[in-house]
């Protein structure tokens, strides 16, 4: 059964088959193969009930909410604040890219939005304050993954919503890695510019005044951020429901700003409808596919010739560490995550360890795979937004801190804690 879904679904991937039509042709395969009833009419329950699910309405809300702010203005307005307060270290405006990315993960929930956001401002400044432009390009690709980890993040939604996870605790857990992993992020910048000052190009003066004057442009991003997470934490909304206030409050500061115009909403709801489209069609067929490897057995089977091969809780983990590794490089992000989390979710909560634990690692080996050659989705991202020279550019780039996010999954692996203490607090 395994083999024939590897070789049938990476077949499909291959011949560059849409993600969503090729996991729904696996199931069907599989169904028809090894299920001695018909599941294929079980397509249609599937499709409703994953599209109403009440949570899931929460992903295009959140998807629209990094839309406004990406089209209406106040992305740029943060770039240039975090350029007064970080562009002082050594590496300059690196230091920016990932500040605000890590600010605008907050609000948008979104690794290639963020990597989109952040890119389309920031790569003119590589000529003009003549940076290394590979290391330059790799903190916006780095900087971006951290849309998926840092809460609101639409990834951990679809995460808690195939293995029925508390999103609230998975929200919690992913704040203290997310930031531990920003400052990775800069400790990298730090160092590569330190042993190259070189890369870190022409030194950006600013002072006091100009760094209090823009703190008016950092008000917006934290407004949303405290709506959205606080009436969560504070038992007035669900995920969906902070999602949907957060939307009403982006419109409202936008139009207080006065960049509020029918051009731009339409453009926003343009862009949201297309991705919630495609991120829909693959959770459709994903919840198909795992109903039809629930019914064949398959994931019993998988979970009992693990067990079988005697190996300890950690061997199995760093097992699965590096599957997502491997896998990382040739899959689709989104794709792998829905494709294999209800498959080892299941095997890692029976070896002892906690779901919300592992949904943190599990983002942190996605963003690894968003930067590692040679299908990370953020490298092809950055260099879109760049448009011109070659993509290996952006690849060698990120590879510092494909480091960085080795050692943050180093990190959670040995001190849990790290994720598990701040819901611990909260449910105290």
């Amino acid at each position: 059964m395994i083999s024939v879904m590897v070789i049938v679904l990476l077949g499909l991937l291959a011949i560059s088959i849409p993600v969503a039509v090729a996991l729904a042709i696996t199931a069907l395969v599989l169904g028809e193969s090894f299920s001695f009833l018909n599941l294929t009419p079980a397509i249609g329950e599937f499709t409703w009930s994953s599209s109403t699910s009440f949570i899931l309405v929460a992903v295009p809300l959140f998807i629209l909410l990094g839309e406004i702010l990406l089209r209406s203005g106040i992305a740029e307005r943060m770039y240039a604040a975090m350029t007064h307060w970080l562009a002082w270290l050594p590496g300059g405006l690196m230091h920016s890219n990932v500040g605000t990315c890590t600010m605008f993960a907050a609000v948008s929930g979104s690794s290639v939005a963020t990597a989109a956001t952040i890119g389309t401002v920031a790569v003119n400044e590589i000529d003009r304050y003549k940076y290394n432009e590979r290391f330059f390009l790799g903190t916006i690709a780095a900087g971006g993954t951290l849309g998926i980890l840092i809460p609101p993040s639409i990834n951990m939604i679809v995460y808690g919503v195939l293995t029925e996870t508390s999103i609230p605790k998975l929200y919690l857990a992913g704040f203290t890695p997310g930031l531990i992993l920003a400052s990775l992020f800069m400790l990298t910048v730090l160092i590569g510019c330190i042993v190259r000052p070189s890369w870190g190009g022409r030194k950006i003066q600013t002072n006091w005044s100009a760094r209090l004057n823009t703190l008016p442009d950092l008000i917006p991003p934290l407004i949303i951020f405290l709506v959205v997470i606080g009436t969560i934490y504070l038992g007035w909304a669900t995920p969906t429901e902070s999602a949907a206030l957060g939307v009403v409050i982006a419109i409202v500061l936008v139009a207080w700003r006065r960049r509020l115009n029918l051009s731009m909403l339409l453009a926003a709801i343009e862009g949201t409808m297309r991705t919630t489209g495609m991120v829909m069609m693959i959770l459709v067929a994903a919840f198909f596919l795992n109903f039809v490897l629930t019914s064949i057995g398959l994931t019993s089977k998988v979970n009992a010739m693990v067990f079988e091969m005697g190996l300890t809780p950690m061997q199995t983990l760093l097992a699965v560490v590096l599957f997502y590794l491997v896998l990382g490089m040739f899959m689709e992000t989104l794709s792998m995550m829905v494709a294999t989390v209800p498959i080892i979710t299941p095997l890692i909560i029976a070896m002892g360890f906690d779901p919300v634990w592992f949904g943190v690692l599990i983002m942190l080996l996605i963003e690894t795979a968003m930067i590692t050659p040679p299908v990370g989705i953020n490298l092809f991202i950055v260099q879109g937004v760049r448009g011109r020279g070659q993509l290996h550019d952006v690849m060698f780039g990120a590879l510092p801190f494909v480091a960085s996010l080795i050692i943050m999954i180093a990190l959670l692996i040995i001190f849990p804690e790290i994720a598990l203490w701040l819901p611990e607090v909260m449910s105290d």
